[in-house]
C-alpha cells in the first residue's frame, strides 16, 4: 500500500535538497562581498601594556658615543734579558715600587762561564806568546849588534893594514900581489859591515810591525775579554726606570731566553686611557676630539691622542690624555665611561633609543595611531645616533608615538592592533 508523502510548508522548505542550491548561492554571494570589503592589511593583535613606546620631538641632537675604556701608563718599558739564562734570584715581586738600578731578577749561564774561562786562557796564552816573541827578538837584536862591532873592528884592522900595505908598495919595498891582498880583505870586511847594518834596519823595521800587530790582537782580546765580562753583568736584570713593576712572568728555575718579554715597568708619572670603538665610527673619530666622564661625583675631560688604524673584531683602538686635572687615586686598570663628543649640537627630529634597531636597521618603524587602538608600520630614514636617541631624516614629524621595543615576534604584519 502506498504512502502519501506530504509537502513540507513553511519554515521546515529551506531544509529540503530542493533548498540547497539556494543556500550555495547565498554562502558565494556572502564571500564575494566579504572579498569587495575586506581589508587586504595583514593585522596582529598584541598586548600594548607589553610595549615600549617613544615619542617623535624636535630638540637638539648631542653628536656623541658612549665608549668604555682602562687606565694605562703612558710609558711602558719592556724588560727584556740581553743574555739568556736559568732564574736564580727574584728580588722584587710583581707590583713593587722601584729605582733605577735595582736588582730584579738574578740569571745564570754556565756556559757564558765557560766562554769568560776560555778567553781568559787564551788571552793569558797570548800575552805570554808575545813575551816570548819579545824576548827572541832583544836576543836577536843583541847578536846583530855583535856583528856589527866584530865587523866595525875587523874594517878597522883591515884598514890599518891595507894603508901599512900602500904605503910600502909606493916605495916598492912590497910586491904588488900583497898589496892587492891587504885591498881586498879591507874592502870585503867594509861589504860585510855594511850587510850587518842593513840587517839591523830591517830587523828593526820588521820587529817593530810585529810588536805592533801583536799588541793588536792583545789589545782586541782585552776587549773581547771586556765585552764577555760585561755580558756577564747582564745576567742581573735592573730597573731601567722609577716606576712600579707591573708584570713579571717568571719563577725560580724557569729557563729564560735572550729577548723574551718577562715583566714590564710602568712610569707612573702620566697615565691614557685605552678605549675600543666600534668600527662604524673610525671614519669619525681623530686625534683632538674631546671626551668627558664622571668619577666620585667629579666631571673631568680627556682628548684624543693616537687612533690606530687596524680593526679588530669589529673594534678599533684609541688613546685618551687627560685634559686639566686628573682623577685622584688613579690606578692601571681602572674602567672609566666616556661621553666621546664627534660633532657639535644641533636642532633636529629625535626618537629615544630601542630594541626596535635591531629587528629594522632603522628602515622602518611602527608608528602608533591618533586614536591609540592601532599602529602601522612606516618607513623611515635614521641618520646619526648617540646613547640616548636617534636622529630621524625622513618618515617622522614631531608628536607622533613610535613603538620602540623590539619587532621580534611581530612577524611580518603591517599594521598592529591593540
Amino acid at each position: 500500500m502506498d504512502r502519501i508523502i506530504e509537502k513540507k510548508k513553511g519554515i521546515a522548505r529551506a531544509f529540503t535538497k530542493k533548498a540547497l542550491p539556494y543556500w550555495g548561492g547565498g554562502v558565494l554571494l556572502v564571500f564575494i562581498v566579504w572579498l569587495i570589503f575586506m581589508d587586504n592589511v595583514s593585522t596582529l593583535r598584541v598586548d600594548r601594556n607589553m610595549l615600549v613606546t617613544g615619542e617623535v620631538m624636535k630638540s637638539e641632537f648631542s653628536d656623541y658615543i658612549r665608549v668604555s675604556g682602562q687606565v694605562q701608563p703612558m710609558t711602558t718599558i719592556q724588560i727584556s734579558p740581553l743574555e739568556g739564562g736559568v732564574v736564580q734570584e727574584i728580588r722584587i715581586e710583581e707590583g713593587s715600587q722601584v729605582k733605577k738600578g735595582d736588582v730584579i731578577l738574578c740569571l745564570s749561564n754556565e756556559n757564558l762561564d765557560l766562554q769568560i774561562l776560555n778567553s781568559e786562557a787564551e788571552l793569558a796564552e797570548k800575552e805570554n806568546i808575545l813575551r816570548n816573541t819579545m824576548i827572541s827578538m832583544e836576543q836577536q837584536k843583541l847578536s846583530v849588534q855583535q856583528d856589527r862591532l866584530q865587523l866595525e873592528m875587523e874594517v878597522r884592522r883591515t884598514s890599518r893594514a891595507y894603508e901599512q900595505q900602500k904605503s910600502l908598495y909606493e916605495e916598492k919595498l912590497i910586491a904588488r900581489e900583497e898589496w892587492l891582498k891587504a885591498q881586498e880583505d879591507y874592502e870585503l870586511a867594509a861589504d860585510k859591515l855594511q850587510l850587518v847594518r842593513n840587517r839591523e834596519v830591517q830587523d828593526s823595521l820588521y820587529r817593530t810591525v810585529q810588536i805592533e800587530q801583536m799588541e793588536e790582537s792583545l789589545r782586541n782580546m782585552r776587549l773581547n775579554m771586556q765585552m764577555i765580562r760585561k755580558r756577564k753583568e747582564n745576567l742581573t736584570i735592573k730597573a731601567p726606570i722609577d716606576g712600579e713593576l707591573g708584570l713579571l712572568d717568571v719563577v725560580l728555575g724557569q729557563s729564560v731566553q735572550s729577548g723574551a718579554k718577562i715583566g714590564q715597568i710602568n712610569d707612573l708619572t702620566s697615565y691614557k686611557i685605552e678605549a675600543q670603538i666600534d668600527e662604524h665610527y673610525i671614519d669619525r673619530v681623530q686625534p683632538g676630539l674631546d671626551a668627558t666622564f664622571e668619577r666620585q661625583n667629579e666631571s673631568y675631560g680627556a682628548v684624543i691622542r693616537k687612533v690606530y688604524p687596524e680593526v679588530r673584531n669589529g673594534k678599533f683602538k684609541a688613546d685618551f690624555k687627560f685634559s686639566g686635572v686628573q682623577p685622584e687615586n688613579i690606578r692601571t686598570g681602572q674602567t672609566y665611561y666616556m661621553n666621546l663628543q664627534l660633532g657639535q649640537p644641533e636642532e633636529a627630529v629625535i626618537i629615544p633609543r630601542g630594541t626596535f634597531y635591531q629587528n629594522t636597521g632603522g628602515k622602518w618603524i611602527y608608528v602608533i595611531s591618533p586614536d591609540g587602538t592601532r599602529a602601522t608600520r612606516r618607513e623611515i630614514r635614521i641618520g646619526r645616533q648617540n646613547p640616548q636617541y636617534y636622529e630621524v631624516l625622513e618618515g617622522l614629524e614631531p608628536g607622533e608615538k613610535v613603538i620602540i621595543s623590539g619587532y621580534g615576534n611581530f612577524g611580518e604584519n603591517e599594521v598592529l592592533v591593540f
